[in-house]
């Protein structure tokens, strides 16, 4: 019997690991892609979008509706940490492609995360690569969501290593940690793969040559678009090569056997010099005191991963596409 593929919808600020990430998707039969959200993040919303849909058309895969999502975080603040000196000023690695043709659909993300959630209950996987603002609209407009989602894959956290926006915050949690907090307290079916894991992912110098050989038309759009990325980890890290982070959440979805994961309960600090924050508690102690740790629900949080095998199939998948 033919496994039936697992219904997601990816929630992304495109970005340029995003294009890898969605590009991934949309060639692995385990996987079928029902929408896409859009956040702010690497850049803001409208631009999202506007790269979500380029995107899409570049796969010839109009069919898949994009819904726009929070243009502000979940308390309504403006002021929003935008990665552009990662990804390029247009997310794209600065290439100035022309504006997609097609548009956005009526509905918000929120809205419509609510809407496929009802429809496909338990069905739909949730692959959440920037800040969580748009899962914690959707809870909030319906409670129920929390148990209609199938699970929430997030990109998010630096469990037990350093943050990548400040010694504290990964990126994506620090984009709006009072969301995050909302979605790891919320009681669904949560999986959080961090930077402790997504930083074992990297695309080397040689892997992207390679790549640039193969006659791919997934492969040979993202190797005109890495320069930017690559040239950003070089001065930031030092490193030759690049993390695949959204990718790698990607991949997770598409085989969970990629990664071993614990369980705890999650919070996230929401204010402060420590803001965003994730701590793992990881229930091995019963404490004496109700703190705000009690009867929080358990998630799981990815400890280790099988780089090598990622970095393949990425690179596979891409290259014969």
């Amino acid at each position: 019997m033919a496994v039936e593929p697992k219904k997601i919808i990816i929630d992304t600020d495109p970005g340029i690991d995003d294009a890898m990430a969605i590009f991934l998707a949309l060639r692995s039969p385990e996987v079928e892609v029902i929408g896409l959200t859009t956040i702010y993040g690497n850049v803001y919303t409208s631009l999202a979008t506007r790269n979500a849909l380029h995107l899409l058309e570049v796969a010839g895969r109009t069919d898949i509706p994009v819904a726009e999502g929070s243009h502000v975080t979940i308390t309504k603040g403006t002021k929003l940490r935008i990665a552009d000196f990662v990804h390029g000023a247009d997310g794209l690695g600065n290439q100035n492609f022309p504006p997609p043709k097609g548009q956005p659909i009526e509905q918000s993300a929120a809205a419509f995360l609510v809407e496929q959630a009802n429809l496909y209950p338990g069905k739909v996987t949730v692959v959440a690569l920037g800040p969580l603002t748009n899962i914690a609209l959707a809870i909030e407009l319906d409670p129920a969501f929390v148990k209609n989602v199938g699970q929430i894959i997030l990109l998010g956290g630096a469990f037990s290593v350093n943050g990548n926006v400040n010694p504290a915050a990964e990126a994506n949690i620090f984009g709006d940690p009072d969301a995050a907090d909302i979605v790891f307290t919320s009681g669904a079916d949560v999986v959080a793969v961090g930077i402790n894991v997504t930083h074992q992912v990297i695309l080397t110098d040689a892997d992207r040559n390679k790549m640039a050989q193969s006659n791919g038309k997934f492969s040979q759009y993202l190797c005109k678009i890495l320069d930017v990325y690559f040239g950003y980890h070089h001065d930031a890290y030092n490193t030759a090569g690049v993390y695949l982070h959204d990718p790698a959440v990607l991949a997770a979805a598409v085989n969970p056997s990629l990664m071993t994961y614990i369980e705890g309960a999650v919070r996230v600090q929401t204010s402060g010099i420590t803001r965003g924050l994730t701590i793992l508690y990881n229930k091995k102690k019963r404490f004496g005191e109700v703190t705000e740790w009690s009867d929080k629900p358990s998630v799981k949080v990815a400890v280790t991963v099988d780089a090598p095998a990622i970095v393949k199939l990425v690179m596979d998948r891409l290259m014969e596409s």
